[in-house]
Order: structure tokens, then C-alpha cells, then sequence
């Protein structure tokens, strides 16, 4: 096994009325929220993605499964823990995250710094380890017209 991995996630969620929209392990201010088996937090999700896959240990869904029951509605904070716990079982530990968020509207920017806060202390790294960027679809296709949510992120992980 090489003494760095790197792995890549993405994730979706369509966007609805009556949900809260959790991104990054923070509650945004929107009217809509991401729909979904958990909380629906698409960063997490992307993140939990790329830190498995940087291990080949599969994806969230092999490992929090959205057919079982406990883990309707569950706090995605606490899937990566798990996916933290599975990936330090494997002897890695992360040097970085680079993530980039896909949302049309509400800016996402002010939250920023909250979110790599929150990220961090689940994975016990310093904040400066968090790279999260957001962007827009430039109100093109369904996530340029808030039908959807959409995180990106790249995980390098560096063998203990």
C-alpha cells in the first residue's frame, strides 16, 4: 500500500419545501432543504465518499445504507465519524480536504468558516486542514434553478 491516498466524492440531493437544509454540519437559512434518508447534508456525504474511497472501502451507501432504518433522519456528523473511525482502522490519517458546494441560492460563503469548523471537530484536525468553496450553476440546468444540491470533495490521506 502506497503511503498516500487520495480519494474523490460527489453527491446530490433535490431540494424541497419543508425540509431544513444542512450543509457542512450547519443549518442554512433557506426556505428549502435537501431531501433525503439522513439529514440530507450533501458535504458530509461527498466527504464521507472521498475519505472511503481513499481506502477503497466502498461508499456511503454500502456503509449507511438508506434501506435501514436507523439512519432515517440521522445527523450526517455522525456518519463521518464513523467513516473518521473506519478510515484511522485502516492507518491513515487525513492531510487535507478541498470540497466545493453547488448551490444556486442561499450563499453559501457566510457559513463557510462555521462548516470547516464543525468538520474538523468531528474528524479531531485542525479547521486549516478544510478547504470548502462554493459556486453556482449560473441559474443553468436544475441546480442553476435551486432544484438541486450538489458537493464535490478531493480527501488525501497520508499513512500514520
Amino acid at each position: 500500500m502506497s503511503d498516500f491516498r487520495i480519494g474523490f466524492g460527489v453527491d446530490v440531493h433535490q431540494l424541497v419545501e419543508g425540509r431544513d437544509l444542512i450543509i457542512g454540519g450547519v443549518k442554512l437559512e433557506s426556505d428549502f432543504g435537501a431531501l433525503g434518508h439522513s439529514d440530507a447534508d450533501v458535504l458530509i456525504h461527498a466527504i464521507c465518499d472521498a475519505m472511503l474511497g481513499a481506502c477503497n472501502l466502498g461508499d456511503i451507501g454500502k456503509h449507511f445504507p438508506d434501506t435501514d432504518d436507523k439512519f432515517l433522519n440521522i445527523d450526517s456528523k455522525l456518519l463521518l465519524s464513523k467513516t473518521s473511525d473506519l478510515v484511522y482502522q485502516q492507518g491513515y490519517l487525513l492531510v487535507n480536504l478541498d470540497c466545493t458546494i453547488v448551490l444556486e441560492k442561499p450563499k453559501v460563503l457566510p457559513y463557510i468558516p462555521l462548516m470547516c469548523k464543525e468538520i474538523a471537530s468531528v474528524l479531531s484536525v485542525s479547521d486549516s486542514l478544510i478547504s470548502i468553496k462554493a459556486t453556482t450553476h449560473e441559474k443553468l440546468d436544475s441546480f442553476g434553478q435551486s432544484k438541486g444540491v450538489k458537493a464535490y470533495c478531493v480527501c488525501l490521506l497520508k499513512k500514520d
